[in-house]
């Protein structure tokens, strides 16, 4: 699948003047280096590991997942995010080893909840999980994002890399409610989680590009370079999460659960079982209804 492929037709969406502008998405994750291809819209920072009040990333990975889903490529005009004008609330809620505690996460969960209204929150992107479904205390992480589903938010999760086998999916994605993404390239090796879940589930919702992915480097201030590559379900979760911004800055009356219908409706049937694609690969045009004319 070559690169153009991948770009799951946000282009189409972008030649239509969907960028995702004046949509706000929270992100759960290691932080946000200020880098410039995001950082005007980077409207709210916490963080729930070490208390500091500027931005900062001292992993990457959050960083990445917040180019992928926001980047307006100011360094590169080879790159730009999914939603490359949407406004970013980040909260760090994992270490600088990329590890965290279920109680910090539900607790940046609560936040959000806390605080939606003011920063006009419509979507999360959680692109974390536990090592493995199964531990009793996953119980009230899946709670939490549940409540954030029920308040109206469009919560979207990573199926996690434990896959191939069966039963691979990681809390919080094993939740019933939630957006649950899965990545369609992870080939040598294979990694996405798989479903269904523990309590049969079907699991994940939909997959989109996770392998080799071009984003935001946070170690772009220390003179590096100022994109990098990563892989995971983490990186498949905020193009999800950046197309669901285009879909809500066209038609920002639509529900949750509309948009989730909607993802149902429009993913393209890539032929496998569900307990690898879901619903199918995201389709950014059919998703956001741009119907394409020859000529």
């Amino acid at each position: 699948m070559n690169r153009a492929r991948r770009i799951i037709h946000a282009e189409e969406a972008w030649a239509r003047g969907l960028t995702g502008k004046g949509i706000t998405v929270a992100v759960l994750d290691t932080g946000a280096a200020p880098h410039p291809d995001y950082a005007k819209r980077l409207i709210c920072f916490r963080d729930f590991i070490g208390g500091r009040p500027a931005p900062y990333d001292d992993y990457g990975h959050g960083t990445h997942v917040t180019g992928i889903l926001a980047g307006g490529g100011v360094l590169s005009k080879n790159f730009r995010g999914i939603a490359p004008e949407a406004e970013i609330v980040h909260l760090k809620v994992l270490d600088r080893n990329g590890n965290g505690r279920r109680g910090d996460v539900i607790n940046g969960i609560r936040w959000i909840l806390k605080h939606r209204e003011e920063y006009g929150i419509r979507v999360m992107n959680i692109s974390v999980g536990t090592v493995k479904e199964g531990d009793v205390r996953d119980e009230l992480l899946v709670k939490a994002v549940e409540e954030a589903w029920d308040a109206g938010i469009v919560v979207v999760v990573a199926a996690g890399n434990m896959g191939p086998q069966p039963q691979t999916i990681t809390a919080p994605g094993n939740s019933r409610k939630v957006i649950t993404v899965g990545s369609s390239d992870d080939t040598a090796p294979v990694y996405s989680g798989r479903g269904p879940t523990r309590n049969c589930i079907c699991k994940p919702d939909i997959v989109a590009p996770g392998s080799g992915i071009v984003s935001c480097n946070a170690a772009w201030q220390k003179g590096q370079p100022a994109y990098c590559r990563k892989s995971g379900t983490s990186m498949a979760t905020p193009m999800v999460s950046g197309a669901v911004a285009l879909l809500l800055s066209k038609e920002p009356w639509l529900t949750n659960v509309e948009v989730k219908m909607r993802l149902m409706e429009t993913a393209q049937n890539l032929g496998w079982p569900h307990s690898r694609q879901g619903w199918g690969l995201l389709n950014v045009s059919r998703f956001c209804r741009i119907f394409l004319t020859n000529g």
